[in-house]
């Protein structure tokens, strides 16, 4: 595990590291692209032979309009993964530090990423640990990077080296971005205890945790059922003045939502709209769904009416909630008419919910509004399963009226 030492070393550096990085002169001069047909940048989205791929890249490995497209480079290098061609990946990086783009911090920082969502993580660090071969300065932006991809291999080991020899090695000074990736990294990996005790660390040092720090903390805490903390990290942020953003907000609510605490949850979207936070759809679902859970589905209703007098559309999740209350409720005239308007978008509740509202239409004698949902069911694209369809069709001819 990460030691506290490792994480004050890393802080420390903030306030120890005096050195001036030398910015080294950067070139804009890029040589004139070769002349390009029209359509090479479809034939490299379009192409699927690796081996054709690799050479229509590299052929175009001078040319601007290829390489500053960042899709075209991303996609590249993504596909390349995918077949496992890693010597291929190795070739067109390696050759893109070479050329004039190699002395932007930023052309590097994006190298070092390619490297990592190829799942080439030594190539990543030690193009970190190489920039000034190809005469790129080092700053934060580049140290942050590389950071994030060592977090991506769970090796604590490595990332503890990285940690310990980078800042003073090199001069850099560690920002609140670096903190906040360690302490995503560590909340994935469960180390709850060791991404707060790090925010505690950075804060001793000058950093002070912002926004995101608290939400990626608050969202870990309550994941895991650590309501105490969870609670107080909140309580902390507000009292240090940090203003919760919407991802913040969302993420107590959706605790609040799973306590089964709807009211409060309603109250605290109020409070967002009060601070001039606009809530979206995620946070109306939220909201619809604990109204749903605690038995409150007027409340529910209420919510729906206020998400479109607000100007938002529903979308297939909020559907979805308002489709399976409303049969669990019997109120099968409502969901019938949410479930016409969400299949008419192409958003198809689930099979479950589906097979209730068919049932509940049918015993209800609305043989036509189930000849519409029927209609829909058949017509979907891509279409259900034969073992889906046949349950359906089943339920349709099957299910008798009792009114």
């Amino acid at each position: 595990m990460l030691s506290l030492r490792s994480v004050r070393r890393l802080c420390t550096a903030t306030n120890t590291s005096s050195a001036v990085i030398a910015t080294a002169a950067v070139s804009n001069h890029i040589s004139e692209p070769k002349p390009l047909e029209e359509p090479a940048l479809i034939k490299l989205k379009n192409e699927r032979n690796p081996e054709k791929l690799f050479h229509l890249f590299k052929a175009n490995a001078h040319n601007r309009l290829v390489i500053e497209n960042r899709f075209a480079f991303e996609d590249t290098i993504s596909r390349l993964a995918g077949a496992r061609r890693f010597d291929y990946i190795e070739h067109l990086l390696e050759h893109q530090k070479t050329l004039p783009q190699g002395r932007r911090e930023g052309f590097i920082v994006r190298i070092i990423m390619l490297y990592g969502k190829a799942g080439m993580s030594k190539h990543a660090v030690d193009t970190f640990y190489n920039m000034h071969l190809f005469g790129c300065p080092r700053t934060v932006k580049s140290f942050n990077a590389a950071l994030k991809v060592l977090t991506q291999t769970r090796d604590l080991d490595v990332i503890q080296l990285f940690l310990n020899e980078v800042p003073q090695k090199f001069g850099i000074s560690p920002d609140v971005y670096s903190l906040n990736i360690v302490i995503k990294a560590f909340c994935e990996m469960g180390l709850l205890d060791s991404a707060y005790l790090v925010m505690v660390e950075m804060e001793k040092v000058g950093i002070r945790a912002d926004v995101v720090t608290y939400t990626t903390l608050l969202s870990a805490f309550y994941k895991n059922d650590r309501c105490e903390i969870g609670n107080g990290l909140w309580n902390l942020m507000v009292r240090k003045g940090c203003l919760p953003n919407l991802a913040t907000f969302n993420v107590r609510i959706q605790y609040l939502v799973n306590k089964r605490r709807a009211w409060q949850a309603n109250s605290l979207m109020g409070m967002m709209q009060y601070l001039g936070i606009d809530p979206d759809e995620v946070t109306y679902n939220l909201v619809i769904k604990g109204f749903c859970q605690a038995g409150y589905l007027e409340m529910a209703k209420r919510i729906y009416s206020a998400l479109h007098g607000k100007g938002y559309k529903p979308n297939c999740k909020i559907y979805q909630t308002m489709i399976h209350y409303l049969c669990k409720g019997g109120e099968f005239d409502q969901a019938f008419r949410m479930c016409k308007d969400s299949m008419g978008k192409n958003w198809f509740p689930s099979v479950d919910s589906i097979c209730n509202l068919l049932e509940g239409l049918l015993k209800n004698s609305k043989h036509r509004n189930a000849k519409v949902i029927m209609m829909l069911v058949r017509g979907r694209t891509p279409p259900f399963s034969k073992k889906e369809l046949e349950a359906f069709e089943y339920i349709f001819s099957h299910t008798p009226s009792i009114k």
